[in-house]
């Protein structure tokens, strides 16, 4: 879990309930109040999410890997049930949500709670289904470790182990102390935990300011320190992650090892941050030094991959899946959800994650939306190959939805894409759309929680000689997230349109375009 450059984590959630309880006081939302004389949004509205998984009430932040059992994903997140009364009391517990298709969720309340013991709450780790009993609490057990900090004034940090013997549903604490005590470093968090089967045993990975430690283990109680992958230049590292997969063609299987960072000082993204390479048991040994970025927006952190198991419950080892937290720490309680709904945090759609090569032969992951969500289409709306030349608004309207078309431009250096969330006049939307050899997401023209005005518009390369520029498009009250080159490009980010903006246009800016095959799709998770 993410805090900033100056407060401690603990602190970072006081100043969260603070802020929320002035809003739950009757003071403006902070995205409203920057639009100036902007209408006010109609009261008794919504913007908890169509078909995006939400927190049912107060805060969450960090998603926890979920773990398959018993033909269901058991999804941990963290969660803060004093967010909206902002007492001293702020922290975190683990909450729990099942799915058997990853687009609806059924909670099933706090599996590992905070506060009940003298090391404080819980934060950010990883939980495991001990099917060998190496632990020693039963084949089949769920182990968890997490970190907590019971002194926030010295270097406290350390790994602890809770275990379940119901299936994941609750959680014991295991011994009075740490299963890994923090060596006298002020990071030392966010364990992620993975069944290392080539040499029979458990490795972890922890986030050390700029480094990765590596540790291994016979039985989840006793780690051993094998070693560490250090990158300067992109923030305190969090929320590390590592897995295999194998090429979606089949070619060759690779070890991926991803992490949380911040490299907005560098022009880099604030999001997920991985390397391609190979896993030893002790090192991870990266195919080149500079990190690539599964999305390149705003409100992608603290992101979790996971095995897309299949009807079997055999693991498919050409996807994984992904999910993340759609906020970010320089605005965390920026949200109208706060007043509309009473809770803030929303995720992202869980994605399916491949390996693949460019043309060059450059290894990279792409992403596309869980393919369950085509199941939960509620209503569809074809309409074929349409010709812009300007703007063209559509007779469309709508606040929660996917579009994809194929853009094919009639100049290689013009531009052309979507207005999205529109309002009536005209002067409100988020914009998508690609120009000469970037492609990008603009969320200046809608209300939005960035108000530094840095971090509103994300781009990424396109090819400006392709014949078409293939756009998938993902909106829902608070959030969009555009796919580019098949998944190669992503770029999310929160946005927060009136309730009565709900037009959609297409636009080509220095030439005409057609938006080929362009179709709207609407879901629900009812």
């Amino acid at each position: 879990m993410a805090n900033g450059p100056a407060m401690s984590r603990r602190g970072l959630f006081k100043a969260a309930t603070a802020a929320a309880a002035l809003s739950a006081a009757g003071s403006a939302p902070p995205a409203a109040a920057a639009q100036g004389g902007a209408p006010a949004r109609p009261s008794g509205a919504s913007y908890r999410a169509e078909y995006h998984f939400t927190v049912p009430d107060q805060w969450k932040n960090d998603p926890q890997r979920p773990v398959w059992i018993d033909g269901e994903y058991h999804y941990y997140y963290l969660y803060n049930a004093d967010y909206l009364e902002g007492g001293t009391t702020a922290g975190t517990a683990w909450r729990l949500a099942t799915s058997s298709d990853l687009v609806s969720f059924t909670d099933q309340g706090i599996a590992v709670p905070k506060d009940t013991t003298p090391d404080g709450d819980v934060w950010s780790g990883s939980a495991v289904v001990d099917t060998e009993d190496t632990a020693g609490f039963g084949a089949g057990a769920v182990v968890a470790l997490v970190t907590m900090e019971p002194d926030e004034n010295t270097h406290s940090q350390a790994q602890y182990l809770w275990y379940s013997t119901d299936k994941g549903r609750t959680f014991a604490p295991h011994g009075s102390g740490p299963a890994l005590p923090n060596p006298g470093v002020k990071d030392f968090r966010d364990p992620k935990v993975i069944r290392d089967e080539e040499r029979g045993r458990w490795a972890m990975l922890l986030a050390e300011g700029a480094k990765i430690g590596i540790y291994h283990s016979a039985d989840l109680k006793e780690w051993t320190y094998a070693g560490g992958f250090t990158r300067e230049g992109l923030g305190v590292l969090e929320c590390p992650d590592l897995f295999r997969i194998a090429a979606e063609d089949g070619s060759e299987e690779v070890w991926v090892l991803g992490v949380s960072a911040n490299g907005k000082e560098a022009g880099l993204p604030n999001t997920y941050a991985y390397w391609t390479g190979s896993f030893d048991g002790e090192a991870f040994h990266p195919h080149q030094d500079e990190p690539q970025w599964l999305d390149h927006g705003f409100d992608w952190y603290g992101a979790v991959t996971f095995e897309r198991r299949t009807a079997d419950g055999s693991v498919d080892p050409a996807v994984r899946y992904a999910i993340a937290w759609m906020n970010n720490w320089d605005y965390p309680n920026t949200t109208p959800t706060i007043d509309s709904d009473g809770f803030n945090g929303t995720d992202s759609i869980v994605r399916e994650v491949v390996l693949r090569r460019s043309a060059s032969g450059a290894r990279y992951l792409a992403s596309r939306p869980v393919r369950t969500l085509g199941d939960r289409v509620r209503d569809t709306v074809e309409l074929g190959d349409v010709h812009v030349d300007g703007l063209h608004v559509l007779d469309y309207r709508g606040t929660a939805y996917e579009l994809t078309a194929e853009i094919a431009r009639e100049d290689a250096s013009a531009g052309a894409g979507v207005q999205l969330r529109r309002s009536a006049d005209g002067g409100r939307h988020v914009d998508v759309g690609v120009h000469g050899d970037y492609a990008y997401a603009n969320r200046g023209a809608a209300p939005n929680p960035d108000t530094s005005g840095r971090w509103q518009e994300s781009r990424t390369p396109a090819d400006p000689d392709a014949d078409t520029v293939p756009l998938r498009v993902l909106v829902d009250r608070t959030t969009v997230e555009a796919f580019f080159d098949d998944g190669r490009y992503v770029h999310s980010m929160q946005a927060f349109p009136y309730t009565v903006d709900q037009g959609l246009a297409l636009f080509s800016t220095d030439g005409a375009a057609v938006f080929r095959n362009t179709v709207i799709r609407e879901f629900t998770t009812d």
